[in-house]
């Protein structure tokens, strides 16, 4: 092998493998060891400085140098929203009932398109928690909470998930994800009818004094904090408006630094704000995004041997990657293999040199199918850290996919079926 950059030794995805069963397996064996987010930050190290001396000792860092750009991007991103949202209280409390819970998931999945799957889950999950507090079953809230608002509600617009927005800088028309519509309703519709039924029977089987508590303190809703709904749209707007990947960030930085200057401090504390969730997803993620790159390059390079080339095997291929290597960095890896494919066969594309109906596979696979674990899409790990730092119970590692295998995995063979 004379280019690393090109074909990576097979073994070398090893740390990768090793990263994720730090995820998964740690939390389980070692909880006291892996609360603490030192101990985090010393495993991704652990596990990323060997990719890193690899492509060293090859010459050839660019690779590694370009996912820690998007790294940046990418955390740069996540942070602003976090420390923005945090400064949003939705306050009041109404019945924490299946009805209820499932128009609040409703909202969230639509607020999704607009501020982003991650900051629509930072504005939208300390509200949730709080509204049902009193209740004791509720571990599945937050599952629901990341499948509808953290993923698959944010289909419609590049603004709601990174891989869209990615798919736009890379040419995709920004109008044209609203042709994603069927693909949105059909999930969201069939997700949240389940979800009222499987709270219902949790609330059924809740304890009387609960439910009555839930039902007597009940409180107008009332926002403070509403400036930061400014600095939130500012974030949109960088978005939108700014190419140049570090000025953009900049200006991302600023607006949450006007954040945490403008806003009241008794706000952030209302929302019982705390840097851990965000620290902790920048430390897990910073070895995933590193050692994530042999598995891409491989794919990349041989991708095509492994025969992809109707609507249904991009889709479950970009979204059975987009579980596990983050859906950003995957749905950029297939769209390249679409465009490679149908270059290389001498045939045209009606958007980006594919056909329509290939990139609403890939697009809709790395949308929705990054709900299949935790590490699927960064606002993931964060609700379910902000989860954890309210003390509500939620899945493991792999308790968690038990959820979306049961419900998600059914739901997307429909959609496959369906639209593909």
């Amino acid at each position: 092998m004379n280019n690393i950059g090109a074909i990576p030794p097979a073994w070398s995805t090893i740390f990768f493998v090793l990263q994720l069963l730090a995820i998964a397996i740690l939390p389980l064996t070692h909880s006291r060891l892996w609360e603490k987010n030192k101990n985090k930050a010393i495993v991704s190290l652990l596990l990323a400085l060997p990719v890193i001396c690899l492509f060293a000792a090859y010459g050839n860092l660019q690779p590694v140098i370009r996912e820690i750009k998007e790294y940046l991007s990418f955390i740069v991103l996540l942070s602003s929203l976090f420390i923005i949202s945090g400064g949003i209280y939705l306050g009041g409390d109404v019945a924490a009932t299946p009805k209820n819970n499932t128009i609040f998931l409703l909202l969230g999945g639509i607020a999704a398109n607009l501020f982003g799957t991650t900051g629509a889950s930072m504005l939208f999950i300390r509200p949730f928690l709080r509204t049902n507090r009193e209740r004791k079953l509720i571990t599945h809230l937050p599952v629901f909470f990341i499948f509808v608002v953290a993923n698959i509600g944010g289909c419609l617009l590049p603004l709601g998930d990174p891989p869209l927005f990615m798919g736009y800088l890379r040419g995709v028309p920004f109008f044209w994800t609203l042709k994603l519509f069927p693909e949105w309703l059909f999930m969201l519709s069939t997700l949240l009818i389940v979800f009222y039924f499987i709270d219902r029977y949790y609330w059924n089987r809740e304890n009387p004094k609960n439910r009555c508590l839930e039902k007597t303190e009940v409180e107008p809703i009332k926002i403070e904090g509403k400036i930061n709904l400014l600095f939130i749209l500012g974030v949109i707007l960088s978005i939108i408006l700014i190419p140049r990947a570090l000025i953009r960030e900049l200006v991302m930085i600023l607006l949450a630094l006007l954040s945490l200057l403008f806003t009241q401090k008794g706000v952030r504390y209302k929302n019982r704000f705390h840097y851990a969730p965000i620290i902790e997803v920048a430390v897990i993620f910073a070895g995933i995004f590193i050692t994530m790159v042999p598995a891409l390059l491989l794919l990349e390079t041989q991708g095509a041997q492994l025969g992809i080339r109707l609507p249904w095997h991009f889709f479950w291929v970009t979204g059975g990657l987009s579980s596990f290597l983050d859906n950003t960095p995957t749905y950029l890896v297939t769209l390249s293999l679409a465009q490679g494919l149908y270059s290389s066969a001498g045939l045209t594309g009606n958007i980006v040199g594919i056909p329509i109906v290939i990139l609403k596979a890939i697009s809709c696979g790395a949308v929705f199918m990054g709900a299949n674990t935790y590490i699927g899409n960064g606002p993931n790990f964060m609700v379910k850290a902000i989860c954890d730092h309210h003390r509500v119970k939620t899945p493991s590692f792999f308790g968690y996919m038990l959820w979306s295998g049961l419900i998600l995995i059914p739901l997307f063979i429909l959609t496959t079926l369906i639209f593909f």
